[in-house]
């Protein structure tokens, strides 16, 4: 009879300790931040975000980040919220972001080990390419979101949200990036 209690009480014991270990990750339906501020940077940017998808979770100091350059003025070489051009908005936002440090042009970003991502496998985060120039040379640069948007710099109207099935975006894309860990 000891045995048997003995056993289930080692069981017991055995079940607690990893049920508690797993309680670690959030359980799935949680809400994981608050509902208005995401409906918020959603409607900002334009893009579907939810507060209990895991992915908006993970990424939402990306979008909370960029939200608040929407519409600064293209300014080339520039670096402030008085005006930046498409690489200066990449390098300050991975730097403020992702706390790494990318060259500052264009050509160079697009020169960075990187792993190479189709336009199907982008995640938020990731760098988009564009031959904007006219030439096949990479001459523009933007951050991918999610759902085929991308944030970027415009020459002709600043920081904005834009979609990668635009015909223009269509035309000119040249590759999509993710820096290797």
């Amino acid at each position: 009879m000891f045995r048997v209690v003995g056993r289930c009480v080692s069981v017991f014991i055995l079940l607690v300790v990893l049920l508690s270990s797993c309680g670690t990750q959030k359980p799935q339906g949680k809400l994981l931040y608050d509902p208005r501020e995401v409906a918020e940077l959603s409607s900002k940017l334009g893009i579907g975000l939810s507060n209990i998808d895991k992915d908006d979770d993970r990424n939402m100091p990306l979008y909370a980040e960029v939200s608040q350059w929407l519409g600064v003025p293209y300014r080339y070489a520039g670096l402030s919220r008085r005006g930046l051009d498409c690489s200066g908005f990449a390098y300050l936002i991975y730097q403020k972001v992702y706390r790494k440090s990318i060259p500052r042009s264009t050509t160079d970003q697009s020169k960075m080990k990187m792993h190479n991502v189709s336009k199907g496998g982008l995640e938020a985060g990731d760098f988009v390419f564009f031959a904007t120039s006219g030439r096949n040379k990479i001459s523009h640069v933007g951050i991918y979101l999610k759902d085929g948007c991308f944030i970027h710099a415009s020459t002709s109207n600043g920081v904005i949200v834009s979609h990668l099935d635009e015909e223009y975006y269509k035309r000119t894309w040249k590759k999509g990036g993710r820096l290797k860990k």
